[in-house]
């Protein structure tokens, strides 16, 4: 009886785990809709809409479409997606990411809960984000952060250093993250600097990019 019941549970187990493992296949991007597969069937929907299976559409456009998946994030591109697993050996979670056409890895995550999208940039020592950007976050740069200049393409900007409590990638999630605001419009996405980077791993499977937490 105690065996039966066993072998009951394991099948449960492994039925929950090959569930966890089914991934959505973008067929189809469109501004405000995304047709996609998922457990063998095809569905269309737009911003704001559940499908059955319980997949929320938080936002879509011609390059990716923003799930929301059993309370977590996740941004799916056609044919490829940001996606989290598990290496089983070391428990570390890892984020997938698939380069755009012209070679930039793009992606979506949150700062301080809230949604922001990035770009892996290796040369940027720090995260570093627009004024705007910093204020939707909740920032008060000004008031909290420390005055420093640097130099960019476009000459000499000003910028505030300041401590982020929370920069979430995935399932990857750290915590008290220096980052830079430029008090003017650039940069105009959020680069992901190595004052994340240098806190977790990089490893390259072709030309995809896997962000590995340490």
């Amino acid at each position: 009886m105690y065996r039966i019941i066993i072998i009951l549970l394991i099948s449960i187990l492994l039925c929950h785990a090959a569930t966890a493992e089914e991934d959505i296949t973008i067929v189809g991007l469109f501004k405000n809709q995304v047709v996609f597969t998922f457990k063998g069937k095809q569905h269309s929907l737009t911003p704001g809409e559940f499908n059955v299976d319980g997949l929320y559409l938080i936002s879509a456009d011609s390059e990716g479409a923003l799930f929301e998946i059993n309370g977590q994030q996740h941004y799916y591109t056609l044919d490829w997606h940001i996606g989290s697993s598990f290496k089983d050996s070391e428990h570390n979670q890892i984020v997938t990411i698939a380069p755009d056409s012209r070679g930039m890895y793009f992606f979506n995550g949150n700062i301080n809960r809230h949604h922001a999208r990035f770009v892996v940039d290796t040369g940027a020592t720090l995260i570093s984000m627009n004024k705007n950007e910093a204020k939707r976050f909740g920032i008060d740069y000004k008031l909290t952060g420390q005055q420093a200049t640097t130099s960019t393409a476009s000459g000499i900007e000003t910028v505030y250093i300041v401590t982020l409590k929370t920069v979430r990638i995935g399932d990857i999630e750290l915590m008290n993250i220096t980052a830079a605001v430029y008090d003017s419009d650039f940069p105009d996405v959020i680069l992901l600097g190595n004052s994340f980077l240098n806190q977790i791993s990089i490893q390259r499977e072709g030309q995809l990019m896997q962000l590995i937490d340490r």
